[in-house]
């Protein structure tokens, strides 16, 4: 297939791409290669994929119409995945405006590239930010999440309800994926792993939110590219069984799905720098804060619909994906 990448240059854009250019499928990635963290960090991650014949890189913004448009009358894409986004939360309560252009309009854009040119599936980011304040763990696509409490989750939500009207009005397939905690290799640098990995090896203390009184439903990033790629490979269909009646805003009478994808097993963040530790060889200082604004206590997917739609549960431990990491961090920096 002719598959559009947004993001490409990003962490899960790049190896998502890496999986598709392996199978055999022609890529052609996008990304706006901002200065929100290192460019050379996303330099190097286009330099994975560059050297395959069948990638092509395009540098253009999501939210240019004009380029957007030109780019998908021109290609003709059989299926997208749409992975570019500002992302972070706390950033989002410094420079909302980023959001609304990047996040909004952005994706108003892809939506109607997919439209007008008879795209067979689009598959975008969602977050486990949307889950918001719910306390009921673990979060299920089947419960309401009406009540976020970032800007940043306020427009993954806002994305899946542009995602259902397309599939509604235009009879688009579209699937959301509400990503929990990514980690991993070629990670972002505002990432807790990234942050507490790089601050120990230079002997400096980590903030530690909530007083260390956490816990996140961390997911390697491999697991999330396999469920991405099985995601893609099946269409979004109706759901025989929606009730009107009684909605479920997990499906649709249109061909509108949206699926957590997350390792359905949280771990305590001091356990989370235990591994850390352990991989580097060397103890954290700890600087214990309150929580942050916008932020959550707790993350915990289910990721029973997952299964039952592709036959994927993501499985890597903590202990494994963070000893990857540190391993690709230490080769990557020297250090």
């Amino acid at each position: 297939m002719k598959i559009l990448v947004t993001g490409a240059a990003g962490f899960i854009g790049s190896t998502a791409s890496l999986r598709l250019l392996a199978r055999g499928d022609q890529v052609v990635g996008l990304d706006n290669m901002n200065d929100y963290y290192d460019v050379s960090l996303k330099e190097s991650r286009l330099a994975r994929l560059t050297c395959h014949a069948n990638f092509r890189f395009v540098k253009l913004d999501v939210a240019d119409r004009a380029g957007v448009d030109a780019l998908f009358a021109a290609e003709k894409f059989d299926k997208v995945i749409h992975l570019a986004a500002q992302a972070g939360v706390r950033y989002s309560l410094q420079n909302p405006h980023a959001y609304i252009e990047s996040n909004i309009v952005g994706f108003t854009h892809i939506l109607e590239g997919c439209r007008h040119h008879k795209v067979r599936h689009l598959v975008y980011a969602s977050s486990s930010s949307v889950y918001g304040g719910n306390t009921k763990m673990p979060f299920s696509e089947h419960d309401s999440v009406d009540h976020p409490v970032s800007l940043y989750a306020a427009s993954k939500k806002a994305n899946e309800l542009m995602a259902h009207t397309y599939s509604h009005l235009f009879n688009l397939p579209t699937t959301g994926l509400r990503f929990f905690t990514v980690y991993g290799p070629w990670g972002r640098p505002d990432m807790a792993l990234f942050l507490f990995t790089k601050a120990i090896l230079e002997g400096r203390p980590i903030d530690v939110f909530n007083y260390g009184d956490m816990k996140r439903d961390f997911t390697y990033v491999d697991d999330i590219v396999e469920g991405v790629i099985r995601v893609l490979d099946k269409n979004a269909a109706v759901n025989p069984e929606y009730d009107a009646i009684s909605a479920d805003p997990a499906s649709s009478n249109a061909p509108y799905r949206v699926f957590n994808i997350g390792n359905n097993n949280p771990v305590q963040l001091l356990d989370f720098i235990a591994a850390i530790e352990d991989a580097l060889g060397q103890k954290a200082e700890k600087r214990l804060l309150p929580l942050q604004d916008g932020d959550v206590p707790a993350t915990y997917a289910n990721t029973d619909l997952l299964n039952d739609w592709v036959g994927f549960v993501p499985g890597t431990s903590v202990q494994e994906g963070v000893g990857r990491f540190v391993a690709w961090y230490r080769d990557y920096y020297s250090c």
